[in-house]
């Protein structure tokens, strides 16, 4: 069941989603340092010194209170809390002095993906299933966040917390991450640029329920399913 996505027109008009959401990897300095080695490797043989993006499409959209399928080829989805920085207005090399002006507000986003390892070219297969981007009910404006770099994360699994961690310990904050983005490719009102996922991410099987809260954003509740078993 795919529920209707959030308006963010209600939370601060009259922006609107404009369907184009980024997902943002290893932006998280555990996840980029999990890799060990390995970075150096084929087929990174770097770390990388640009910011990896990936896109969630339409399909992948949808509301709090959503049900995720787990599909028939997979035991278990990654569980990634995400926090969205929603575009205010049409953004293209912006300065770090000018990038808060270009933020409308922040949303809690559900990250999902089939679990894989390699993390070079991110897979459409893993990443952009039905229903496989789930975001809170409400924008939060951003005067109401004084410091999206210092809010708490926590993931909650049938009632219990899997994951802690913050919206720190990032490669490049929310300033930075919009200035190195917009230096090549413009944002426009309405987009999503997710700020990364923590390390670690939980995973989920069908039957369970979970909740994403990020500092006092509001939270998001979503429920999984087998394929076939959807209600």
């Amino acid at each position: 069941m795919i529920h209707p996505l959030p308006s963010v027109e209600m939370a601060c008009a009259p922006w609107r989603l404009s369907g184009i959401v980024y997902g943002t990897l290893l932006n998280h300095r555990p996840a980029l340092a999990a890799l060990g080695e390995a970075v150096n490797a084929a087929p990174y043989k770097a770390a990388p010194v640009a910011p990896v993006l990936y896109q969630k499409p339409r399909n992948t959209l949808a509301g709090d209170g959503a049900q995720v399928i787990v599909p028939a080829d997979a035991d278990e989805l990654e569980l990634g809390a995400a926090l969205g920085i929603v575009i205010a207005r049409t953004a293209c090399k912006l300065s770090a002095v000018q990038a808060p002006d270009y933020v409308a507000g922040y949303v809690a986003l559900a990250d999902l993906c089939v679990p894989h390892e390699s993390l070079y070219r991110p897979s459409l297969r893993f990443r952009a299933r039905d229903g496989f981007c789930v975001l809170a009910p409400a924008v939060t404006l951003r005067a109401a966040v004084p410091d999206p770099d210092a809010l708490a994360v926590r993931v909650f699994v049938d009632g219990e917390v899997v994951q802690q961690s913050t919206t720190g310990e990032r490669i490049r904050d929310v300033a930075r991450l919009l200035v190195d983005v917009t230096d090549f490719m413009t944002l426009a009102a309405g987009d999503i640029l997710m700020l990364g996922v923590p390390a670690g991410a939980p995973r989920v099987r069908a039957g369970q329920k979970a909740t994403i809260a990020i500092g006092g954003l509001a939270p998001l509740n979503l429920s999984f399913a087998a394929e076939g078993e959807a209600q």
